[in-house]
């Protein structure tokens, strides 16, 4: 008989990535996807420790599945990735049904995990070593599987993620991912060249490269040489079949003028880049251990311009973090209003356990002052996104269609669609064409503008046939919350 499979991930683009490998590796076993969890033989759950929200869900769809596992004791349940790794004793204790806790490091294990649940109806635990041992053996703990790839896990059949490395070495005082994730560790430049040769046979036509700290990349050769991501870039460029090549998340500190100069040199590259400023005031960034100052910020976003004139940026934002003070509140408003970002992801702190932020510092900002401070950034955010998108009115963009848009679903008849999609800028247009343009780049006239979205007319050509094109439908089955890393 078939084994079915559910799997659910909540997370970063890099939880979204760990799943597309781990159901190719159960793939490869005989499972099966299916869509609901109570049809499935193996029920996984992809965790998030970054925010307090995205561990509540886990324990509530697990408190769901509760009666479940009661009635089914054969079921087998697992919580992977970063809630796994950081809150193993936890899990057991709020969720003693478990069948399967297995860290970030660790994933390449479910099959023979699922195997050893299957003989023996034990707990299986897979962790990776905590950041106070060896730092050599942590990083043989942490290891990586790819690129056991599944294309139905993607976010469409034509993009994909890549990892180029794991971890971070930061420590910013608010952030669990060094201990979730390990240390950092850059992956051999020809095995991501293999890969991303690998997707482009597969049908992508966009990538994006992906690190805690993508722009610190850097892999020694063994023979004085190191690739930097800039090198990266260059080494992939050319790959037959791929179109668009995007990065993220980056470091202040680390964007240095060669990667610059590849993102304005490189064709393929987009020249957009996500930089989180975090706070605008050097008093919460230094209790941030952010590593850099308002001031080095303003210098290092002004010399993304000056080196990439079209670059668009955007950031992220912690409202509310300790000691953050209405004057220290009012400097990252300023920040936000002068940047010019095309957009902010803006969170209010969370205190995580097992960071300096939890154990330090006082979580002395009121809940009602964090809510009304994000509401508060949300709002000037959004008038500095609308001028950003005003000056996109009357361009004519290239569109990479990624689906359909919102408003799909009530236009009756087979006429055209409302579809939506990226420029190369990373802004998202909406336009009304025949769904067989999914998976194309296109011409889109903008003609009007939310903070949010462009709004468009597609261009056509006398060359141009829609007989000519094919239109990939996307597979996926799994359930996915999919903020950016950060």
């Amino acid at each position: 008989m078939t084994k079915k499979l559910y799997i659910e991930t909540v997370g970063c683009q890099m939880n979204v990535l760990d799943s597309e490998l781990v159901v190719g590796s159960l793939r490869r076993q005989g499972f099966q996807l299916v869509h609901e969890a109570e049809e499935a033989d193996v029920i996984l759950f992809n965790t998030c420790s970054v925010r307090q929200h995205a561990e509540d869900k886990i324990y509530s769809q697990l408190g769901r599945l509760r009666p479940h596992k009661k009635r089914y004791p054969d079921k087998i349940i697992g919580v992977l990735g970063c809630m796994a790794q950081k809150d193993q004793t936890l899990i057991r204790k709020r969720a003693p049904f478990v069948d399967i806790i297995c860290g970030t490091g660790q994933l390449a294990k479910l099959p023979e995990l699922i195997d050893e649940v299957k003989k023996t109806g034990k707990l299986q635990l897979a962790l990776s070593l905590d950041r106070t041992e060896n730092r050599h053996e942590v990083e043989r703990s942490f290891e990586s599987y790819d690129p056991m790839r599944d294309p139905s896990m993607r976010p469409t059949p034509f993009q994909a993620y890549v990892r180029i490395m794991i971890g971070c070495d930061k420590f910013c005082t608010y952030c669990i991912v060094p201990t979730t994730r390990g240390p950092e560790q850059s992956r051999h430049p020809e095995h991501i060249a293999a890969e991303v040769k690998q997707l482009a046979g597969e049908g992508c036509k966009e990538i994006t490269l992906l690190g805690q700290t993508v722009n610190s990349y850097k892999y020694e050769q063994g023979d004085s040489r190191r690739s930097r991501l800039s090198d990266l870039l260059t080494r992939i460029h050319d790959t037959a079949g791929i179109e668009r090549i995007r990065f993220i998340t980056n470091f202040p500190k680390d964007m240095t003028d060669d990667l610059l100069e590849a993102v304005r040199d490189l064709p393929k590259v987009c020249p957009y880049l996500h930089v989180p400023a975090q706070s605008g005031c050097n008093d919460v960034l230094k209790r941030m251990k952010r590593q850099y100052t308002v001031e080095f910020y303003r210098d290092m976003l002004a010399r993304c311009r000056q080196i990439v004139p079209d670059v668009s940026v955007s950031s992220d934002f912690i409202v509310g973090f300790s000691g953050e003070s209405d004057e220290s509140f009012q400097k990252s408003c300023d920040l936000v209003r002068e940047s010019g970002f095309k957009n902010s992801y803006i969170f209010k702190y969370s205190p995580r356990p097992g960071t300096k932020g939890f154990e330090v510092y006082e979580d002395d900002v009121p809940e009602h002052v964090k809510r009304r401070r994000n509401n508060d950034l949300l709002a000037i955010q959004n008038q500095v996104s609308l001028a950003d998108h005003k000056r996109q009115i009357g361009r004519r963009v290239e569109i990479l269609v990624e689906g359909f848009g919102k408003a799909a679903k009530h236009q009756e008849g087979s006429g055209p669609k409302q579809l939506t999609g990226r420029t190369m800028s990373d802004h998202i247009v909406v336009f009304d064409g025949n769904p067989r343009l999914i998976g194309q780049i296109v011409e889109v006239d903008v003609e009007e503008a939310s903070p949010f979205t462009l709004f468009g007319t597609i261009v056509t050509h006398d060359n141009f046939s829609l007989r000519d094109l094919t239109f990939p439908v996307a597979t996926t089955t799994s359930k996915i919350s999919l903020p950016l890393i950060n």
